[in-house]
C-alpha cells in the first residue's frame, strides 16, 4: 500500500485513514477489532479519534472510542509501531472540559494515554479553536508533551487559514513547534471550509491534511436520495443538508462513473479525495465490513482526468 508524508511529522500514513467515532457508538467492541483488523492487513496504517468520541451518546462521556482502540492494541494483532494513533483533545461536548488550557492539556493526554494503553501519540490534534486561550499557552503545553516523548506531533482540526496562520506565526516567533498537520472538514460536496486560502497554506507550508466527513455523513455513498431515506439513521440529522440541488448533482455523477467503473459512489467519492493534491488522506468511517471493503476499493481505485473534471464541476 502507498504511504504519504504527512507533512513534516515524520510520519507516512496510507491514503485512506479510519475514524475511529463509531468505535463505541455504532460499532461494538467486536465489530471495531474486525474492522480495524481487515484495514490493516489490506495495508493500511492509521487511526482518527478523540477524547471527546462518543459523548453525544446517552451514557458516554467520551473516551469510548479511545477505549476500544486501545483494547485493540493490546491484542497485539498489529505491532504499536506499526500503527498511526491520531487522537484530539479541547472540544467542550459535555461542558466539562476546558479547551486548549496548557492545565487541561496536561491533565488530557494522560487519560487519553491510559484509554489508548500506550505511552506515546503519534499525531495530537487541537480538536477546534479557542479564542480564550492563547496560541502560546496551547503551543507551549504541545511543545512539553514533545519534549517528554509522549507525542510525536501536533496538528489542528476545524482551523480556518487565518487561525492556522497566526498560530505558525506564534510558533515561529517563540521558537515553539507547530501545527504541521491540519484537519478540515472536505469532501465532493463540501469544499469551501478547505480550498482557497487553507488549501493554498497547506501546500505552501507543507502542512500535511487528513480530512473528515470524507463521505458527507454517508450520503456519498448513494444511500440518501430523499428525506424518508433518513429516517431511523444516526446521521440522518445531517444527511438531510445534503438533499438540495447540489447534492443531487453530486448523486448524478457518482452514479455516471460509478457505471463506468464498477465501482460503488462511497469509493469514487474517496477516490477523488485521495487524488487531490494538497490533501494527504481523508478520513471515513465503517460499521461493516462490507462498509469497508469499499473504502479498502478507494485506495486502489484511480481515476480518469475527465471523471475527475465531472465530479469538480458537479460539487463546484
Amino acid at each position: 500500500m502507498e504511504q504519504r508524508p504527512l507533512g513534516r511529522t515524520g510520519l507516512s500514513v496510507a491514503p485512506i485513514v479510519f475514524g475511529g467515532n463509531v468505535f463505541g457508538w455504532t460499532a461494538d467492541e467486536q465489530t471495531s477489532f474486525d474492522l480495524l483488523d481487515r484495514f490493516f492487513d489490506a495495508g493500511f496504517n492509521t487511526i482518527d479519534t478523540a477524547d471527546v468520541y462518543s459523548a453525544w451518546v446517552d451514557g458516554h462521556e467520551g473516551g469510548e472510542s479511545e477505549t476500544i482502540i486501545g483494547k485493540w492494541l493490546k491484542r497485539g494483532t498489529v505491532s504499536r509501531d506499526k500503527a498511526v494513533i491520531v487522537t484530539k483533545v479541547g472540544f467542550d461536548n459535555d461542558g466539562r472540559k476546558t479547551g486548549l488550557s496548557a492545565k487541561w492539556i496536561a491533565e488530557a493526554v494522560e487519560a487519553s494515554l491510559k484509554r489508548l494503553g500506550t505511552d506515546y501519540i503519534d499525531l495530537y490534534l487541537s480538536h477546534k479553536p479557542d479564542d480564550a486561550v492563547a496560541h502560546e499557552e496551547t503551543l507551549g503545553a504541545l511543545a512539553r508533551l514533545k519534549d517528554e516523548g509522549k507525542v510525536r506531533a501536533i496538528g489542528c482540526s476545524n482551523f480556518d487559514a487565518g487561525q492556522l496562520q497566526d498560530a505558525l506565526d506564534v510558533a515561529a516567533r517563540d521558537g515553539l513547534p507547530r501545527y504541521d498537520v491540519v484537519q478540515p472538514e472536505y469532501n465532493l460536496y463540501t469544499r469551501n471550509k478547505f480550498e482557497g486560502p487553507l488549501a493554498d497554506l497547506c501546500v505552501r507550508e507543507e502542512i500535511g491534511v487528513i480530512s473528515y466527513y470524507a463521505l458527507a455523513a454517508g450520503f456519498l455513498t448513494g444511500k440518501y436520495r430523499k428525506k424518508e431515506d433518513t429516517e431511523g439513521s444516526s446521521r440522518g440529522y445531517r444527511v438531510g443538508d445534503y438533499l438540495n440541488d447540489k447534492g443531487f448533482r453530486v448523486l448524478a455523477a457518482l452514479d455516471e462513473i460509478a457505471a463506468e467503473t464498477g465501482a460503488a459512489p462511497a469509493s469514487i467519492a474517496l477516490a477523488w479525495l485521495i487524488a487531490k493534491l494538497a490533501l494527504t488522506a481523508p478520513i471515513a468511517s465503517a460499521t461493516s465490513l462490507s462498509q469497508l471493503e469499499t473504502m479498502i476499493a478507494a485506495g486502489n481505485l484511480t481515476l480518469s482526468q475527465g471523471q475527475m473534471k465531472r465530479l469538480d464541476e458537479a460539487g463546484a
